[in-house]
């Protein structure tokens, strides 16, 4: 259970990343996508805010203390660099939930493994949006 608490809380450090990221990324957005961008992440934020909640919750209800801080966030003023930070969180968040899955599997937490699954789907729309917007990206 030790293993599957440091992972939540390695999760619930990159969902406050996302949070943070995505809402200075939609203050720092410029011209000429700003407000296509901004609107973006913006719609983005909830859906992380509340995967940090539900992180939150299952640690403590697991008997562990959540993290208090995000993992790092790197900032940039480059659209395009924004867009691909994102995508690459997105991907590692993906493969990340796919380990604890198994986990909480393995353990019997089976309100959990399917919840990470829920959230797995989540992610993945996240980076295919991301991932199209990218590919048709004119530089």
């Amino acid at each position: 259970m030790k293993e599957l608490i440091a992972g939540l809380n390695e999760d619930l450090s990159w969902e406050f990343n996302a949070v943070i990221s995505y809402r200075l990324f939609a203050s720092m957005c410029s011209w000429p996508y700003r407000q296509e961008l901004r609107q973006f992440f913006e719609a983005e934020i909830s859906d992380e805010l509340g995967h940090a909640m539900y992180l939150a919750d299952k640690i403590v209800a697991l008997g562990g203390t959540p993290i208090t801080g995000p993992a790092p966030v790197e900032i940039t003023t480059d659209n395009r660099r924004m867009l691909e930070l994102a995508l690459k969180s997105e991907r590692d968040t993906v493969r990340r939930y796919k380990e604890r899955s198994q986990l909480a599997d393995a353990l019997g937490e089976v309100a959990l493994k399917v919840r990470l699954e829920d959230m797995i789907v989540d992610e993945t729309h996240h980076a295919e949006e991301i991932d199209r917007i990218l590919t048709n990206w004119k530089s």
